[in-house]
């Protein structure tokens, strides 16, 4: 499926380069242009400049959707709890809940080995050690530094998810719509907060358009972080594989270059080596994962049917986040999976299934609504469909709708995935 355009381009760049004529233009005197560095990165509305067409409306589209996420938070946490903000800084906490605290704790303290703290060896260090890292020129406020680290990475996630599909399509209209359904599907308010979400999509995309481009070693590289950050990151290895049998089927020739794959699995053995340097134990995370937070690993049927039992008798509101959704984004991220190996190429396929049975082979199914915000082809899939445009706005519609549910509990404290 497909005949490798991104590597295409990339293979013939320089033979481009040398034929392409001159794209200079001569602008007329009358047309006003501005100073010379907005000309530069804005252009005029005949020729707009990449950053006009494409990078800015992304950027601006991120940022956009960021205040409407805090907005909702605050205003829903303000009317619930009924007591108001004191500082700015409180404004933030709120969104310090959940997972987000052991992630805060790793960056600050590392992996500890007495008391709850030794539990949060089930967290990867990549995105810790990334917010420890922007905590030194901040003075060390680590919860800022999450923040920091989490929009840099949603805006990064936004524009690779932009470049990769405009690449494989030729289309930036399908990009662009691509983008859109990213950032507001019902749990992309993660993308914005202390969480791993914006840094390992980031990555996951980075890898993909690396390999689409031909740029093995970088996408070796940047699946390493992504594998550091993420155990779902393995699923790039046979993903990667399957890229370059592709990229095979249209040249016909093996690369050596292909070999650096491998260094995807680089993340995850950092991560290995850190279980054993701390607790011991490679595989600590595992023993943890059954004690403290009650998974294991079983087929899909047991987990799905474990959670169509826990709703039974369940209080309508925990039925309603913790069974009915979760049941539905299994189905959707089903059906899209055989959407993505009927219509999308292979390698997306590949990042399809082994996630989605990541996600439900377990004994205790949970979060999948956020896990989902990883399957970035359902995001292709939807602005191929998006097309027709009363499609598009009930996605939309239903994705804004739940995004702003979604973030209004967790502003709040309930559970939100």
């Amino acid at each position: 499926m497909g005949t490798g355009t991104l590597s295409k381009k990339a293979a013939g760049s320089k033979k481009a380069a040398v034929k392409a004529p001159s794209s200079k233009r001569t602008t007329p005197q009358n047309e006003a242009t501005g100073p010379g560095w907005v000309s530069k990165y804005w252009g005029t509305a005949e020729q707009p400049t990449e950053f006009r067409a494409f990078v800015g409306p992304i950027i601006a589209l991120v940022l956009g959707l960021k205040l409407f996420v805090y907005m909702i938070g605050v205003t829903a946490n303000e009317l619930f709890s009924n007591t108001g903000f004191t500082s700015i800084s409180a404004r933030f906490d709120i969104w310090n809940r959940w997972d987000a605290p052991h992630y805060l704790s790793v960056a600050q303290y590392g992996y500890q080995t007495s008391g709850d703290p030794a539990n949060f060896v089930v967290f990867f260090p990549g995105y810790p050690w990334m917010v420890r890292l922007f905590a030194i020129p901040l003075g060390g406020n680590y919860l800022l530094a999450a923040f920091a680290v989490s929009t840099i990475a949603s805006i990064a996630a936004a524009l690779l998810l932009g470049y990769l599909v405009r690449g494989d399509s030729g289309d930036s209209e399908l990009a662009l719509r691509a983008v859109w359904f990213f950032l507001i599907f019902p749990t992309s308010y993660f993308l914005h907060l202390p969480y791993t979400e914006s840094l390992f999509m980031a990555c996951i995309l980075g890898t993909f358009l690396a390999a689409r481009l031909d740029r093995w070693l970088l996408a070796g590289v940047v699946g390493a972080l992504a594998t550091l950050t993420r155990i779902n990151g393995l699923v790039l290895l046979p993903a990667l594989a399957v890229e370059a049998y592709s990229q095979y089927r249209v040249s016909g020739r093996i690369r050596l270059q292909w070999l650096w794959i491998t260094l995807a699995g680089l993340g995850i053995a950092v991560y290995l080596f850190m279980n054993y340097h701390v607790y011991g134990r490679p595989f600590a995370f595992m023993t943890v994962q059954r004690e403290h937070w009650y998974k294991t690993l079983q087929w899909p049927w047991t987990g799905i049917h474990s959670k169509i039992e826990a709703g039974h008798g369940a209080k309508p509101s925990d039925k309603a986040i913790l069974v009915n959704q979760e049941l539905l984004y299994i189905v959707i991220g089903a059906v899209a999976t055989i959407a993505t190996w009927i219509w999308l190429r292979p390698s997306y396929a590949i990042w399809m299934t082994g996630n989605w049975l990541l996600f439900t082979s377990t004994s205790y199914i949970l979060s999948t609504p956020r896990y989902t915000l990883t399957l970035f082809p359902i995001f292709i899939l939807l602005a191929k469909v998006g097309k027709n445009r009363i499609v598009a706005m009930l996605v939309s519609f239903w994705s804004i709708l739940f995004l702003g549910l979604f973030t209004s509990l967790f502003a709040i404290g309930s559970w939100a995935y």
